[in-house]
């Protein structure tokens, strides 16, 4: 007993349906190939950059700190000031001079909040140019309690304008 499967006639017939498999191969490869080369187009590219002529500007004689203490309170240079008064103590201490540069250092108990409020007054009183005062190195024990870990402060008074000048 034989048997046909199909139409009695000999002709093919033509399928309109997409053989996927070709396709998912060459997805699946592409996929490969950027996974291999996006890490390597992330590298840092090596620039040497000329040296500067511009001699540093000259550190000031007497430079003028604002201080926040831990109870918020303020002091410009070893006079305390009221919160109020701090625009007219920074007058007299610039003799009127609003581009001078301010140093402002704080206790690390003062919360940030307050911190920016005063870098506010500051600008609102016309001061521009302030740098944060930190102490070399961190603290590894507040540090490692806040399983944080943070890049070391400079030395000397860092000169971080508080706003574009």
């Amino acid at each position: 007993m034989a048997g046909r499967i199909g139409r009695d006639d000999d002709e093919l017939v033509e399928t309109h349906e997409i053989n996927v498999t070709p396709f998912i191969d060459v997805v699946l490869v592409l996929l490969i190939i950027f996974m291999v080369a996006a890490p390597l187009s992330t590298v840092d590219v090596p620039v040497e950059l000329p040296v500067a002529v511009a001699q540093p500007a000259p550190r000031p004689d007497k430079p003028v700190y604002v201080t926040m203490k831990a109870d918020l309170t303020l002091a410009v240079g070893e006079s305390p000031v009221a919160r109020e008064g701090l625009a007219q103590a920074l007058d007299i201490a610039t003799k009127i001079r609003r581009d001078t540069r301010l140093y402002l250092r704080a206790d690390k108990s003062v919360p940030y909040g307050e911190l920016m409020r005063t870098l506010n007054e500051l600008r609102a009183g016309g001061y521009l140019k302030v740098g944060l005062v930190g102490l070399e190195g961190t603290d590894a024990a507040a540090t490692a309690a806040m399983g944080m870990s943070l890049p070391p402060v400079s030395a000397t008074p860092a000169a971080a304008p508080a706003s574009p000048p």
